[in-house]
């Protein structure tokens, strides 16, 4: 079977890991992040409103929502997080 070869890195770049590592030591956790128990709340109601996928709806899919994601990244912007319509 054939063998992958290995894909070029720069050795100035550090290891996949310590990127991630790095990322997520700087974008702070969810609660950090506004996903408080009001957004827990705000999610479960979507949810009830909207029980199926949008995106699976566009397809022509029927799937039960699970997740609640914004449309425009927010970016910690409080009108943007809490827009209905995003």
């Amino acid at each position: 079977m054939p063998v992958k070869p290995p894909s070029f890195r720069p050795s100035y770049l550090p290891p996949p890991e310590q990127r991630v590592r790095a990322y997520n030591r700087e974008r702070g956790s969810a609660r950090e992040r506004g996903y408080t128990r009001k957004w827990e709340r705000a999610r479960k109601a979507y949810l009830a409103e909207h029980p199926l996928c949008v995106e699976c709806e566009k397809q022509g899919d029927v799937t039960p929502a699970t997740d609640v994601d914004h449309i425009v990244k927010h970016d910690g912007n409080p009108v943007l997080f809490w827009d209905q319509d995003n």
